[in-house]
């Protein structure tokens, strides 16, 4: 139980400074300033919008640009 409550804080600590982002700014905001939060986008609206999980479900990619992201 040890090794479950410390990765649990750590995915915490990772996690929580975008949470707070999206909850300040708002998501389409939060998304536009922050490259890295774009990047982790994988669906929008019924969009796949990761290449590589589009390509793994052979699926139809679409780019968050695309998307007015």
């Amino acid at each position: 139980s040890a090794v479950s409550r410390t990765s649990t804080y750590a995915l915490t600590n990772a996690s929580f400074p975008y949470i707070k982002e999206i909850a300040d700014k708002g998501f389409k905001e939060a998304l536009s300033q922050n490259p890295y939060l774009k990047k982790g986008l994988n669906v929008y609206r019924g969009h796949v919008t990761y290449p590589p999980v589009a390509e793994a479900l052979n699926l139809n990619c679409r780019l968050p640009k695309e998307l007015g992201l």
